[in-house]
């Protein structure tokens, strides 16, 4: 299945796509958030849209698309996931997951704008994979950890660098800005994505290709994250772990290339869908 969410900003409500269709889910009765995966929401979607299919709205097509999930209790980062990506940024192939915390508040849809922070001068991209956990992990062993995911989705991993790297604390920093996670248009079901450590993920800037990798040259590959994330705090059902990044990020480039009002970014994962925000300056409300 492929979940949507749908209307305003922390006003949606539930969708789902079918035959590249947008549906609305409202008479579903609940988000996707934490108690729909810890209830086994996934099966019960599926038995309501099997019933009901055929008496499905269709979305218009301005109506916005937010996030597929809920605000989950958290965003869990791995950095330097790709060996090619800590080679560009200068950093050394870690020897375990590098683990970081993207703020719950910078979630938003996946065609929103994305505002540049106040006093950033350093703004940056990130296309990658993210996996939807679909119920309560804590320890999990490796070869088990693939039964406590529900699904995935595309993210782009915002990061203001200078916030990140240059301000004296963790990567947090720069990690958690509003607008700083765009997620979706989809979350698709674990069931439609038979490997994904063998995904195509790209990523252009005004129409420039910047990013274009394959997951499938991971270091850590999904089951070890979840399973690594495990040890360290117990994952909850709705939870997003962000695997990270392949090589193309401004950060990296000589010179060094960051984002400014008015740019665009696209972005893509084979089989994920597409997304698509424009940049804009930070204004005092």
């Amino acid at each position: 299945m492929k979940l949507i969410r749908h209307g305003e900003l922390n006003k949606e409500k539930p969708g789902i796509v079918l035959d590249n269709i947008n549906y609305d889910a409202s008479g579903f009765g609940e988000d996707y958030n934490e108690a729909f995966f810890e209830t086994n929401g996934l099966a019960r979607l599926e038995k309501y849209i099997s019933v009901n299919k055929d008496s499905l709205k269709k979305l218009s097509a301005d109506i916005r698309i937010g996030s597929p999930v809920a605000r989950p209790s958290k965003i869990v980062c791995i950095g330097l996931n790709y060996a090619d990506h800590a080679k560009e940024t200068g950093a050394a192939i870690p020897s375990e997951p590098v683990i970081f915390m993207k703020s719950t508040t910078a979630l938003c849809g996946p065609y929103d704008e994305v505002t540049i922070p106040k006093n950033s001068v350093k703004s940056d991209w990130e296309v990658e994979l993210a996996v939807v956990i679909g119920k309560k992990a804590s320890y999990v062993e490796e070869s088990k950890a693939m039964d406590y995911v529900a699904g995935y989705c595309l993210h782009n991993d915002l990061s203001e660098r200078e916030f990140q790297l240059e301000r004296s604390g963790t990567w947090d920093k720069g990690k958690g800005c509003d607008t700083f996670a765009p997620l979706g248009p989809w979350l698709v079901t674990k069931d439609e994505v038979p490997d994904p450590n063998n995904l195509k993920l790209w990523l252009t800037l005004n129409g420039k290709m910047m990013q274009n990798g394959s997951t499938s040259t991971f270091i850590f590959n999904v089951a070890h994250v979840v399973s690594y994330v495990s040890h360290f705090m117990t994952l909850l059902p709705g939870d997003v772990i962000s695997t990270g990044t392949p090589p193309g990020v401004g950060l990296g480039m000589n010179p060094q290339v960051y984002l400014k009002p008015g740019d665009v970014m696209e972005l893509g994962i084979d089989g994920l869908g597409t997304s698509k925000q424009k940049c804009i300056a930070y204004a005092a409300h």
